[in-house]
């Protein structure tokens, strides 16, 4: 055991300073969590760990080696990625705006009422976070670059390296992600007694929906 944690202790360290480095997944995760609560915060880090753990299998079967060769195939990705991230940052935006609506009322006009607001469910968070991460083609090359430097063909079936050692790097992020959503979960609790709190999060998260598709957009090879 000792042998096999000095071993991989190269390896465990770069994945942790990895996954607690500021990056997209966790802007996402954080902002999905300040708006909706702790349970979609989770289920978001899930589907980000789901979408790439796909992108593992792919590496592992060969399969990334085409989007980091092909042109086509990574522009290809790179643009629905974008389109996607897009559309989700202007639905974002339109809603938050749609939160608040004139009140019928004659006799205060003036005042303006919260709507309800659509609720996330799990299973859409989920699906969100997995398509964030399966539409980035940076995400797929990352993996090709950092898992094959601690694959040693000597110790077996590298293949299976690869899939195991890419299932820590989403295991570390997960608890690291997680961690982070129980921490903004318990402010985003002291917080939402504002009524404006919750609209301007969403934009907020729209806004960071649009950055992360410029900044994908802006991404080469």
């Amino acid at each position: 055991m000792a042998d096999l944690l000095i071993t991989y202790a190269p390896f465990l360290i770069a994945a942790l300073l990895l996954n607690i480095s500021p990056g997209p997944d966790l802007a996402y995760v954080s902002a999905q969590t300040a708006i909706h609560g702790r349970k979609i915060g989770v289920f978001s880090s899930l589907g980000v760990c789901s979408g790439a753990f796909v992108h593992v299998v792919a590496a592992a079967l060969g399969l990334s080696a085409i989007l980091a060769t092909s042109a086509v195939a990574f522009s290809i990705v790179k643009w629905v990625g974008v389109a996607y991230l897009v559309w989700l940052g202007i639905g974002a935006l339109r809603g938050s705006f749609a939160k608040y609506r004139q009140d019928d009322s004659p006799s205060e006009p003036h005042i303006k009422k919260l709507s309800p607001a659509r609720q996330m469910t799990a299973f859409q968070a989920w699906r969100q976070g997995a398509m964030i991460d399966v539409l980035n083609p940076k995400v797929a090359i990352f993996f090709m670059a950092f898992l094959p430097q601690f694959v040693d063909p000597a110790a077996g079936d590298a293949a299976l390296q690869f899939l195991v050692l890419g299932t820590l790097v989403n295991v570390i992020g997960f608890c690291v992600e997680t961690t982070v959503v129980f921490a903004i979960g318990f402010a985003a609790i002291r917080l939402r007694g504002s009524p404006m709190f919750g609209v301007w999060l969403q934009r907020l998260l729209g806004g960071v929906f649009i950055a992360l598709g410029v900044r994908l957009a802006l991404s080469e090879r």
